[in-house]
């Protein structure tokens, strides 16, 4: 027997039921509408419904339908992060006894710094585990002040720092902080896969930036300014670039300055979380620390990347009172204030000297070494293109040559995810599809894992990718 419910039809969506072939509908006096569903729990039909009518209970004829399943709208207009569902994916295989190599997350293979850990273990020894400020302990937001200060060339004061639960936390408590439903948030692609949806989140509407390989993945300045408008209100540097490793040179952040000064509304957010890890000649430089950008500029950085500290979960944001403090009641009210015992662990990262001393040096290096040996490697194989990364731990691989491709017993390869689906499978190496990064052209490879995995990694690579016949001889 079919189950019914009564719906009151909405103003806010214009989905016809005579689409969803699967319901039937009459109406009756009081224009409600009652649908008797023959595949009760066919949820795609659920969600239309639900974007088209309002669910009235009282009409339920089945008891057991009463729940309301549906999610907000907003909630279902987000993509889940892929790199996080590849790397959950890969840990899973890996623990039911699949040799899977992991080169989709960003997490650096180092040991949290001795030093640091030390600190956290001591907090916990000595008690330290009670509530912090929301803002983070003033002690620390001191210690980032000197950081900020010593390293960048940027001054602020505690009240203008707000320490959060990771970087991310304080990215998207700047977006909401700053962003009004119908402004626009300019996102370069390739971009951090979350860039996007934190704008969502603010009911703000991406614009993306396309950038080619053949630009290192740098946006043109003259690109940028055909596409600002008096909604654009906020646009994202990340730099060095999450997935590319694009370093932005001071000339370029100069320009992009030049054309932020023309437009009175829009600010800048700029991603610094991989500030240090970078490789010569390339250097960084902050974007507040440009003429006139220190008012319009809110400054993202964090602990997870340098000192090896993702699980620690600390970040901050650094800029103007009146924005911090506007990102700071948004946290005051979602999680409050971090860990302290992260806290106290970020304060002896930052004691560990200049750009975190030897032992950062030396994690660098190794970076750089891993870089250098996949460039090489993949430089070998033909129809790849490369843009080589100047900084973080990344390489993003234009693969698309090998798209069209048939193989036989897994079918073709036609896009970016099915190439990594393909790696994942043959090679078992667990890769991240560019799409996630806004470029289907590519697939990234993180280098943040030893050498010697890296090198058993490129060879599987190199062997499952014989047994792709491109349609185009390369």
């Amino acid at each position: 027997m079919d189950s019914s419910l009564c719906l009151t039809p909405s103003s806010h969506s214009s989905i016809s039921l005579t689409s969803l072939s699967s319901l039937q509908a009459t109406s009756d006096a009081k224009n409600l509408r009652t649908i008797s569903f023959k595949t009760w729990n066919n949820r795609k039909y659920m969600q239309a419904i639900g974007r088209r009518y309002t669910v009235r209970s009282d009409c339920i004829t089945d008891p057991a339908m009463a729940v309301d399943t549906l999610v907000s709208p907003r909630a279902n207009s987000l993509k889940p992060s892929k790199t996080m569902v590849i790397a959950d994916q890969a840990t899973a295989l890996k623990e039911s006894g699949v040799p899977i190599i992991k080169l989709a997350a960003g997490e650096p293979d180092f040991d949290t710094p001795k030093v640091v850990s030390e600190a956290g273990i001591n907090a916990i020894r000595e008690g330290y585990t009670r509530y912090t400020p929301n803002a983070g302990t003033l002690e620390l937001r001191k210690a980032i002040c000197h950081k900020l200060e010593a390293e960048n060339g940027l001054s602020y004061t505690p009240d203008q720092i707000l320490v959060s639960n990771g970087s991310k936390q304080s990215a998207l408590q700047a977006v909401l902080a700053v962003c009004s439903p119908g402004d626009e948030v300019i996102v370069p692609a390739p971009y951090y896969v979350s860039y996007p949806e934190m704008a969502r989140l603010a009911d703000a509407k991406p614009v993306i930036l396309r950038t080619s390989i053949a630009d290192n993945f740098l946006p043109k300045p003259e690109s940028l300014a055909s596409i600002l408008n008096e909604k654009s209100r906020l646009l994202i540097i990340c730099s060095p670039s999450n997935p590319t490793g694009a370093v932005y040179p001071r000339e370029l952040l100069e320009e992009i300055a030049d054309i932020v000064r023309k437009h009175p509304r829009l600010l800048v957010m700029t991603d610094e979380i991989y500030e240090h890890i970078i490789f010569p000649p390339a250097k960084h430089t902050s974007f507040a620390s440009l003429p006139g950008m220190w008012e319009r500029t809110l400054t993202v950085n964090g602990f997870s990347k340098t000192f090896a500290m993702t699980g620690w979960r600390l970040g901050y944001l650094a800029g103007p009172t009146h924005f911090v403090a506007a990102c700071g009641k948004i946290q005051s009210q979602a999680t409050s204030g971090a860990s302290s015992i992260s806290q106290k662990a970020g304060l002896a990262a930052l004691g560990m000297g200049f750009a975190g001393g030897e032992t950062v040096s030396t994690m660098v290096k190794a970076f750089q070494e891993r870089r250098d040996f996949l460039v090489k490697a993949f430089g070998e194989l033909k129809g790849v293109k490369i843009a080589e990364p100047q900084g973080a731990f990344y390489l993003f691989l234009d693969v698309s040559a090998y798209y069209g491709a048939e193989i036989e017993g897994f079918g073709t390869i036609t896009d970016s995810e099915s190439l990594c689906r393909f790696l994942l499978e043959k090679a078992q190496v667990a890769l991240v599809p560019g799409d996630a990064f806004g470029d289907d052209n590519c697939i990234r490879i993180s280098y943040a894992e030893s050498l010697p995995t890296i090198k058993e990694a490129v060879e599987r690579i190199k062997k499952a990718m014989v047994l792709i016949r491109p349609k185009i001889p390369l």
